[in-house]
């Protein structure tokens, strides 16, 4: 059995449930055994996983953001013992730290076939205020990128501005890039919503980093409703702990203003979306947001940033519009042009249908991914 068994190596278990579900039920319909690395375990979502698509579920130990040497030595060792009592035929990684020492433990191991998925580039990457820790991070991911990659088979990006970025900085080798696109959405749990009309509504989910343009959706927040106070806007995401974090006072502040109204998280972001006339994603650099992909299933028209991984969901003028990074001024004017023509929010959002349908359809995607890991 161990021949045939498929590990995926995570950093974050809620995760395994946003994100993976499509993938690892394919994987079951095509006779290989699934198995989930993720730390910190909920009984009630590893039964769920367990249910839903028959993957085991194991976890390890990881210190997401921290940059302590002997946790990620522990990371490492753990992966690498994992691996070699399960014996399995591949492992394939995703996100950071996982892509660095879970290839690193299957190559030491000898995991005979080991893939890495890079989603976006993290803080250590993403524009923006620079610091010590920063600058320290972004070198030590470096060094291990180069160093992890090179034990990779092939290494799978998002977007084509980070694999080219990862190209020329010498961090993968091209033969060993792979350009995939967005991981997609199953469809059919994403349906069209009728638009919303009244109050005009704009949505911003994601967790609550600088990175993601949260300040810059509160500030266009308040000059709309300067001359729009009917409009409404929905932040919908948690705190983090994160470098880029944004303190829960000004996220209160903002409420207490009447500029926003934050739900901290929710399960199910299905009902916040039926309500939302336009949803919203100022990021200064993503993968390609599965956020947006899920917004534009459910037939709701796009302002996104003109940055890498964001611009792969929008075609200006046809779901959406493009704006500027950092400018809360040119994404207010965008919100503008829905309130002024209410027949765009109709009109786009049965773009953002048709683009996700042929972009972001969760099962094509990963019939490629599969195709491309030699599992026909």
């Amino acid at each position: 059995m161990g021949s045939q068994r498929v590990l995926l190596v995570v950093p974050f278990a809620p995760a395994v449930r946003l994100f993976r579900l499509p993938l690892l039920r394919l994987l079951r319909e095509r006779g290989i055994d699934p198995l989930v690395f993720a730390p910190d375990w909920a009984q009630e979502l590893e039964e769920e996983v367990k249910r839903s698509t028959g993957a085991m579920a194991e976890g390890y130990p990881l210190n997401r953001a921290g940059l302590s040497p002997l946790a990620d030595l522990a990371t490492l060792v753990a992966l690498g013992l994992a691996f070699r009592r399960l014996r399995p035929r591949m492992v394939i990684t995703f996100q950071p730290k996982p892509n660095v020492y879970g290839i690193m433990a299957a190559a030491l191991v000898g995991v005979p076939r080991r893939f890495a998925v890079v989603e976006g580039l993290g803080f250590a990457f993403t524009p923006g205020e620079e610091n010590l820790k920063k600058r320290v991070a972004r070198a030590a991911l470096r060094f291990l990128y180069r160093l992890s990659f090179s034990l990779a088979h092939k290494v799978f990006f998002l977007n084509p501005d980070d694999l080219n970025e990862f190209v020329s900085q010498g961090l993968v080798q091209r033969e060993k890039a792979v350009l995939l696109g967005g991981i997609g959405v199953p469809l059919e749990e994403w349906p069209p919503a009728p638009p919303h009309l009244e109050p005009v509504t704009f949505t911003l989910i994601a967790r609550l980093l600088r990175e993601k343009g949260v300040r810059e959706f509160a500030e266009a927040a308040r000059r709309i409703k300067a001359n729009y106070p009917e409009a409404r806007f929905l932040l919908i995401g948690p705190l983090d702990t994160n470098p880029g974090a944004i303190r829960e006072s000004e996220v209160r502040s903002w409420v207490e203003e009447g500029l926003l109204e934050w739900v901290p998280w929710t399960e199910d972001v299905r009902p916040c979306l039926r309500q939302t006339s336009v949803y919203v994603l100022p990021s200064y650099r993503e993968g390609v947001p599965r956020s947006t992909q899920e917004a534009m299933a459910m037939a709701r028209p796009v302002i996104t940033t003109d940055a890498p991984g964001c611009r792969e969901t929008v075609v200006p003028g046809v779901n959406g519009f493009l704006v500027p990074p950092r400018d809360a001024q040119a994404l207010a004017e965008a919100m503008e042009r829905f309130i002024h023509e209410p027949d765009l929010i109709v009109r786009m959002g049965q773009e953002s249908r048709r683009l996700a349908e042929e972009r972001f359809d969760a099962w094509k995607v990963n019939e490629r991914f599969l195709k491309e890991l030699g599992i026909e």
